[in-house]
């Protein structure tokens, strides 16, 4: 039987931590109920992303956090998603310590990249990889604080 690790790239393999877990949501402050007040898990971030039109919670949980996304209006790519799915999980998010060398050498290795260079997210530098090359998962990369995307985007 074949390994169907062996057919998953190095370049995926080798990816850090699991940065978070992100979930659709039509409203945080409604599922701030179950995360929050239920669950138990603290909140460390509320922003509006305004260049996505989408509003973000970060809540750690471990070394990790789940993020909830809320889109800001109907015509963004969440929204959709969020129309045709319904609330649920939406991607994962790994840390990595360069993106920029990440991205190359996963397109080298035939990744579809809908990034291909970092951009400004609520946490730092990231980029997302196209699901249909991560079987069916949207997969965000995060660059490590203090990485080199960091001072080009003006953290």
């Amino acid at each position: 039987m074949t390994d169907p690790a062996a057919a998953v790239p190095e370049s995926i393999r080798s990816l850090g931590r699991i940065h978070h877990v992100a979930v659709v949501v039509r409203s945080i402050d409604a599922s701030l109920g179950l995360w929050r007040d239920t669950l138990g898990l603290p909140v460390a971030l509320i922003e509006p992303m305004g260049g996505d039109r989408v509003t973000i919670a970060f809540l750690p949980v471990g070394e990790s956090k789940v993020e909830l996304v809320q889109p800001d209006d109907d015509t963004t790519g969440v929204a959709r998603f969020l129309a045709s799915r319904g609330e649920g999980f939406h991607h994962l998010c790994f840390e990595v310590p360069n993106i920029a060398e990440t991205l190359m050498r996963l397109e080298m290795d035939g990744i579809e990249l809908i990034d291909t260079v970092a951009r400004k997210g609520g946490e730092g530098p990231v980029a997302f990889l196209h699901p249909r090359s991560c079987q069916g998962v949207l997969v965000e990369l995060i660059e490590a604080p203090g990485g080199p995307a960091w001072a080009a985007l003006g953290y």
